[in-house]
């Protein structure tokens, strides 16, 4: 029971990385740097996008499997959803307002202005005050 619940948290880790950029480092030393955009969680087979190796070529596409990989490296922090949805808490305080989908990455506001870390979707003054604190909160994160 246990091992299953270690392997859903170390694949759901793995998730959360999808979409950012990772150094992969192999059993023989080959670097490389790319997008993460996909894994097996069978053989642990990695796909990158937009990739550069350590010799200085760059590939569209790479995939290497699982076997190969002796590291992955998140080379970005990751955009803090939590402490955006607590942020959005603070203004829109009443029970059930703010919902953070942490597996999708998105925050929904009264179930009508979704936010991501690509922005605010949603008309109206709603989403207009959703996207002063979405804008807000990106200027902090820069300092």
């Amino acid at each position: 029971m246990i091992d299953s619940a270690i392997t859903r948290r170390f694949f759901k880790e793995l998730a959360t990385m999808l979409g950012t950029h990772v150094n992969v480092i192999t059993v023989s030393g080959k670097r490389y740097t790319g997008k993460f955009e996909g894994y097996d969680d069978k053989s642990l087979s990695l796909c990158l996008s937009d990739v550069k190796d350590s010799e200085g070529n760059t590939y569209h596409k790479v995939f290497i499997y699982g076997h190969n990989v002796a590291e992955i490296i998140e080379a970005e922090e990751p955009f803090n959803l939590k402490a955006l949805a607590q942020k959005l808490e603070k203004v829109f305080p009443q029970k059930g307002a703010v919902k953070i989908l942490e597996e999708a990455g998105i925050i929904l506001v009264f179930n009508k202005i979704k936010v991501t870390e690509n922005g605010v979707e949603g008309e109206g003054p709603l989403a207009e005050r959703v996207k002063r604190i979405y804008d807000e909160f990106i200027e902090e994160m820069k300092k």
